[in-house]
């Protein structure tokens, strides 16, 4: 099982690293931080892509008991999510990372809202979260063996799981609308209709 975990200890740590970096590119208070940061979460999504999907197809692909083999039969968590990454997150982190570039000439120029706004879409952070996460119950099943899948581990496991995806979503949902609306330039004196007026 120590072998195992070779394989699938760094997949965690890259993973989990890039899920804390991209729930941190909302608060970047300047453009130039922001476009660092979404520089280093394209950075190691990238790297955690290219390892699960080395994994993947290596233990796919060998069908014996390698620790490549183990960590990719571990792993299927984790497929639907990395494929949101790949297919979502790496493409509105890229574009981010460009917008923050026409800011970030200037280092005390701030973050606009409108980029703090794209960078806490849910279709950012969720999906990278997610893969890390999924990850997790392999990790645990390679350091103990049998906990997971115990009689009456299973069940609780699955709530506890469908309960973190739930929370998360919501509060990057939740911190997604809070910076659209201070993006969302005040509506003119003028522009509003009258109450009770008629169309024409």
């Amino acid at each position: 099982m120590e072998s195992q975990l070779v394989v699938l200890l760094p997949l965690a740590v890259v993973w989990l690293a890039a899920g804390w970096l991209a729930d941190r590119l909302p608060g970047a208070t300047y453009a130039r931080d922001l476009r660092r940061q979404a520089g280093r979460v394209l950075a190691l999504t990238a790297t955690g892509l290219v390892l699960t999907a080395t994994v993947l197809v290596v233990g796919l692909s060998g069908g014996g008991s390698s620790p490549a083999d183990r960590a990719a039969a571990g792993l299927g968590l984790a497929v639907v999510p990395a494929i949101a990454v790949a297919a979502c997150a790496v493409r509105r982190v890229r574009r981010l990372w460009a917008g923050a570039g026409a800011f970030a000439a200037a280092p005390a120029t701030p973050a606009p809202h409108g980029l703090r706004a794209a960078a806490a879409h849910p279709l950012v952070g969720l999906p990278v979260q997610l893969t890390g996460l999924a990850i997790l119950p392999a990790l645990a099943a390679a350091l103990a063996p049998g906990v997971l899948t115990g009689d009456g581990a299973t069940g609780p496991a699955i709530t506890v799981g469908a309960l973190g995806v739930v929370v998360i979503g919501v509060r990057h949902a939740l911190r997604h609308n809070r910076l659209v609306e201070r993006a969302t330039p005040p509506a003119r004196p003028g522009s509003a209709r009258p109450a009770g007026a008629l169309h024409v």
